[in-house]
This record gives C-alpha cells, sequence and structure tokens, in this order.
C-alpha cells in the first residue's frame, strides 16, 4: 500500500506495512534520525514528532494514520548551520546531559510554542510532563522553552507581529 505523507515540507511516497510505527519509516526508511526508540510504548516521549502542529508519539503512531497529514520533526525545525529559536535555547541553556530525549523534548515544545507563543511557567511545565528525562535536566529544558518564548515573541515584536 502506498501512502503519501509530507514529512518537514516534502512528500514522500511511502510503500510500507500500513501499520508500521512512523518512528520506523522515519529511522529506517528517511534516515531522519532526530525521533529516537525509547520505550516502544508512548510512555517516555523520546520519539515525539508532530502531526499537524499536535505533538504525537511516533513509536504508536501507524503510518496508515498518515496519508495526507503534515508529519514535523526535529530536522524540520532548523540545522547544525541554522538552528531553530528552539534548538539555539536548549543549546544555550545546555539543556542536553545524555542528549537521548531533546528531540523529542523540543518537538513537544515546539508544540506548545506554535499554539501558545507566550505560556506561563505553569503551561509549560504542563505540556512537558509527557516526556522524560532520565538525566534530570528538566529545570535546564523548562529554561530552554522559557527562552525561546521570550526570543520568539521579541522577533516577533521586532517584525510588527501580534501575538496570538
Amino acid at each position: 500500500m502506498t501512502l503519501t505523507v509530507n514529512i518537514n515540507g516534502v512528500d514522500h511516497a511511502l510503500d510500507v506495512d500500513p501499520s508500521t510505527p512512523l518512528l520506523y519509516v522515519l529511522r529506517d526508511d528517511l534516515k531522519l534520525n532526530g525521533a529516537k526508540y525509547g520505550c516502544g510504548l508512548g510512555q517516555c516521549g523520546a520519539c515525539t514528532v508532530q502531526v499537524d502542529g499536535r505533538a504525537v508519539f511516533s513509536c504508536l503512531t501507524p503510518v496508515a494514520a498518515l496519508d495526507g497529514r503534515r508529519v514535523r520533526t526535529v530536522e524540520g525545525l532548523g540545522s547544525i548551520e541554522d538552528p531553530g529559536p528552539l534548538q539555539r535555547a536548549f543549546e544555550a541553556e545546555q539543556a542536553a546531559q545524555c542528549g537521548y530525549c531533546i528531540a523529542g523534548m523540543i518537538m513537544r515544545a515546539q508544540a506548545l510554542l506554535d499554539r501558545t507563543p507566550s505560556p506561563t511557567d505553569a503551561q509549560i511545565r504542563a505540556h512537558m510532563q509527557t516526556n522524560l528525562c532520565r538525566c534530570g535536566t528538566h529545570m535546564r529544558i523548562l529554561r530552554a522553552v522559557r527562552r525561546a518564548a521570550d526570543t520568539m515573541e521579541a522577533a516577533a515584536a521586532v517584525r510588527g507581529e501580534p501575538l496570538e
């Protein structure tokens, strides 16, 4: 069965078993290795990506559910040469220790900032609670999300764009 899925702005015709988890398609077929296999049960968040702007666990999402939908991975937020605001904030706050959870953390945080450009600390904490960091860098992660929100808000103000 061939499905068409838009991943990071590019349409991909995928000839895979429809029950295949998105995580395996991203990593094995498309060589997008940002999302990590953590638990395979949707309990850790290492595999988090966005589908139509919502954070989802790619280990639990079958590709059959994605035909014609938009998927965004951490690779779609920026590059090594030109990281996105959230990626820069995670680096500035040294939010990664081992780094295994970071792509999932960034994708969950991006979903929040896309919907709520200026979240409160309570909103950040509530939104991020489903993703685990075994190294314990949660406070740095929260600071990074706050920093990115502030940076994005300031950039929008300079451009004269209203925040939603």
